[in-house]
């Protein structure tokens, strides 16, 4: 059986005389590899193992920093600190960022049609998907909230024939996607404004997105939100929205919380170290009637669980790939945190810990033209097959949903 002195090196004597004969509490290893005290040769290799290793128990850390830090970010979720707390993490550099995310550089789920695509190919299925999902027609004007570095709003402008309009409160991604988009020449039919959400437009659009933007919203404001979107989206719009959340605990849940150990102790590690002020905790059931609450019939619902998974596991490639390049500019604690992060986040994501979402809705009003999704909605994306130079096609089913069909 794998012992814990197999797979990690202590550095500290007190911390070995205590814990190498048995298991170790996650959150006080996590802590004593960011803090250099251990080191972990082969991270994989161990978070493999991690069960036989670790206790998945709370700490006296673990109450402090909830009751003094991650109640008080979730319970305000104002606009300054929303953006102190968004551009603190977004603004610590596009280089950063590019190490894990590659040329693409989107932060969200991508989709795999199948284990042998690109992180860049997988990427382009997922804005292909979310396109066609919105059923995006030239001119419509589209909004994505949330956006990113703006690989979205271009892609929909280029690919699609939209206007698009993309919202962040990120300095570095309002200024690394207007750079891309004019250097695309698409400056007329795109654009990326540095907005929070409370403050875009009286307007409407067409069409609306929101990739795995509204963990940051919070619990506090979802259905401020909800009903924001719902007033910015025409009558006749379609509204996409993609997010993570955490599983119910049930039976194995943590009372009063309700999540099982790992799943506690993971999120508030996330928490602390990778998304301060994130409320990536809301299951489907309460997306759904967050949303119907607000007045929106929900569409369709597609569990891309699997896909995050994979996403991730490929970010923590590209991490690992970058290595020396993150630690001349970063330095190695920032290297270990995302290093424990991408490891751990893609294998908790793969378990169902957190679970992705791409959900479809428009408002529930008597006049909406519900017969569109009865409609085959079949079209060719101008993105080829890696692999086989073919055009994959993307239909849209009757309930939202997509699925590949290969054209010539």
């Amino acid at each position: 059986m794998t012992k814990l002195t197999d797979l990690i090196v202590f550095n500290d004597k007190q911390l070995a005389a205590r814990y190498a004969a048995g298991k170790i509490p996650m959150a006080t290893l996590l802590e004593a590899y960011l803090d250099g005290a251990v080191d972990v040769p082969n991270m994989d290799a161990f978070l493999d193992a991690r069960r036989d290793l670790v206790d998945f128990s709370l700490t006296k850390k673990h109450f402090e920093f909830f009751f003094t830090r991650m109640i008080p970010e979730v319970a305000i979720h104002s606009k300054s600190q929303d953006k102190r707390i968004v551009r603190e993490h977004y603004d610590r550099g596009d280089d950063f960022f590019e190490a894990f995310l590659g040329d693409r550089m989107v932060y969200t789920s991508a989709i795999f049609h199948d284990e042998h695509e690109s992180l860049e190919q997988a990427q382009d299925n997922k804005m292909n998907l979310v396109c066609r999902k919105l059923m995006l027609r030239p001119g419509d004007e589209m909004l994505d909230i949330g956006c990113g570095w703006g690989t979205l709003a271009l892609h929909a402008a280029k690919t699609f024939g939209a206007k698009s309009t993309g919202i962040t409160i990120s300095k570095n991604q309002t200024a690394f996607g207007n750079a891309r988009i004019a250097k695309a020449g698409f400056s007329g039919s795109a654009q990326i404004e540095c907005l929070d959400y409370r403050d875009i437009p009286n307007k409407q659009y067409d069409r609306i997105s929101s990739l795995e933007m509204v963990e940051h919203v919070g619990v506090k404001n979802l259905s401020k939100y909800c009903r924001l979107v719902y007033d910015r989206l025409k009558d006749d719009g379609i509204f996409l929205l993609q997010w993570v959340g955490l599983r119910r605990g049930g039976d194995l849940g943590v009372p009063i919380i309700g999540l099982r150990p790992e799943d506690l102790v993971w999120g508030l590690f996330m928490s602390k170290y990778i998304f301060p002020g994130a409320d990536a905790s809301i299951p489907l059931s309460d997306m759904s009637k967050a949303l119907e609450k607000a007045g929106f019939q929900i569409q369709s619902v597609e569990n891309i669980s699997i896909h995050y998974s994979d996403t991730i596991r490929m970010w923590h490639l590209n991490w690992q790939k970058h290595r020396e390049t993150v630690l001349k500019s970063y330095g190695e604690r920032w290297f270990r945190i995302w290093h424990l992060f991408l490891g751990w986040s893609w294998r908790i994501a793969a378990q169902g810990t957190g679970q992705g979402f791409q959900l479809v809705a428009h408002k529930n009003i008597d006049k909406f033209d519900r017969k569109m999704f009865t409609r085959r909605a079949t079209a060719v994306s101008p993105v080829r097959h890696e692999r086989d130079n073919r055009v994959p096609a993307i239909a849209v089913n009757g309930n939202g949903t997509a699925h590949i069909a290969d054209a010539e």
